[in-house]
């Protein structure tokens, strides 16, 4: 017999709370203190934005790197980068964050959303390849939740259509596919170093490349359109934010490069430990695992196709371990007013419907199939470098508990 699940009685499987996450350390706290000491926190003239920006890099193995305030920034200077017309369209994710889709509004182009696995829930080579049309200027490929797609893939497409490649790596940083990692494969790699992420500076991104044209057009864009170290005399060159880090940023950022791939390490051995314990667990399907790619788990994913996802979640939280379903809930474009009602600039609805756009769109759960099927079934559970193998162990226990218990 299945063992008594504590929502209806039983003895939970964890009774004591998980280890919080607690990614600053003295290091740390010596770099901020030191671009403190400084008197100059302004990271254009200072130690340490620089030194991030030569330091991740050379990291990377890319030949240059541009920093900025957020993961969404480092996709806009992207997209500044690419210059699209307005009315210009831009393949994306229908499950990732909205800072993968604002930018792309706010360089007046037209979001176009490929179709995903339904089980690692990320934008699939085919789907992306029958987006493309004779507008489409470039693809953002997002490596959800730390599993890369299948990048080479994309890039094959993107090369032989003409059409730029940005690789959204807000959740993947460290992470290497085929030997590679994440970022490298495509004309620009974007980063975010929100507090959530692998290597966090409560806020902040970066972005890379290794053409040198697009950089000083990255760098440009970072900073209204203007460098004085590259333009001379004061000037701004196109129309562009402000997107500076400073020098505080700059130095967590600093400190937290030096131990990302130990962070990373860690997580990718923690979720096979898990994947592998699940494995057999009946009604659950874990993402597959394979000698060619990592899966650095930003956050720890499974799929409940057996069961009632609220029913199996609230019988898991019942024994002691948090679990959220269906993540997003809804493709993005269905999640906020800028895409469902097109609340954009002013009343005008552009880019949908400005003259340059001589097409309609319209968004619903039709365009992504597979999406939708996989939301549905998504489980979210933490998962991070300062837990121990025993609590993964527990993690575990209580998902197959419940798992047999739901069965029986």
């Amino acid at each position: 017999m299945a063992e008594q699940l504590a929502v209806n009685g039983g003895t939970p499987v964890r009774t004591t709370p998980f280890p919080g996450r607690q990614p600053y350390s003295e290091r740390d706290e010596e770099l901020v203190l030191e671009a403190i000491r400084s008197q100059n926190l302004f990271g254009k003239n200072g130690n340490f934005v620089p030194q991030l920006e030569e330091k991740f890099a050379q990291f990377m193995g890319s030949g240059y790197a541009q920093t900025c305030t957020s993961g969404t920034a480092a996709v806009h200077l992207a997209l500044g980068a690419v210059n699209p017309d307005p009315g210009d369209e831009i393949i994306t994710a229908p499950i990732t964050d909205p800072g993968s889709v604002m930018p792309i509004l706010q360089q007046n182009a037209v979001p176009i959303f490929a179709d995903v696995d339904p089980i690692t829930l990320n934008m699939t080579a085919e789907s992306i390849e029958a987006c493309i049309t004779d507008r489409t200027r470039a693809i953002i490929l997002v490596h959800l939740f730390g599993r890369p797609c299948d990048v080479d893939k994309v890039a094959e497409i993107a090369k032989r259509r003409g059409v730029t490649l940005i690789e959204d790596c807000a959740q993947a940083h460290a992470t290497k596919y085929k030997g590679q990692y994440l970022g490298t494969f495509g004309d620009m790699g974007c980063f975010s170093f929100q507090q959530s992420k692998h290597m966090t500076t409560g806020d902040g991104g970066i972005t890379i490349t290794d053409d040198e044209a697009t950089y000083w057009r990255l760098r440009l864009f970072a900073d209204k359109g203007w460098d004085y170290r590259y333009m001379g005399e004061r000037d701004h060159a196109f129309l562009a934010p402000n997107y500076r880090m400073n020098e505080l940023t700059g130095a967590v950022a600093v400190a937290q490069l030096e131990k990302v791939r130990d962070v990373v390490e860690r997580r990718i051995h923690l979720g096979r430990v898990l994947t592998e314990r699940i494995a057999d667990a009946p009604g659950i399907t874990a993402l597959p695992l394979s000698d060619d790619y990592e899966v650095s788990w930003w956050n720890y994913i499974f799929h409940i196709t057996g069961h009632d996802p609220d029913e199996f979640a609230a019988a898991l939280r019942a024994e002691g371990v948090s679990v959220g379903v269906r993540y997003i809930q809804d493709p993005i474009y269905m999640r906020g007013d800028f895409l469902v009602r097109k609340v954009t600039y002013g009343k005008t609805q552009c880019p949908f419907s400005c003259p340059a756009t001589s097409r309609e769109y319209e968004y619903g759960p039709e365009l992504v199939p597979d999406a939708v099927k996989g939301l549905k079934t998504v489980a979210v559970m933490g998962l991070h470098e300062h837990m121990g193998e025993d609590d993964i162990v527990d993690m575990a226990a209580a998902i197959c508990k419940v798992a047999d218990g739901l069965s029986a």
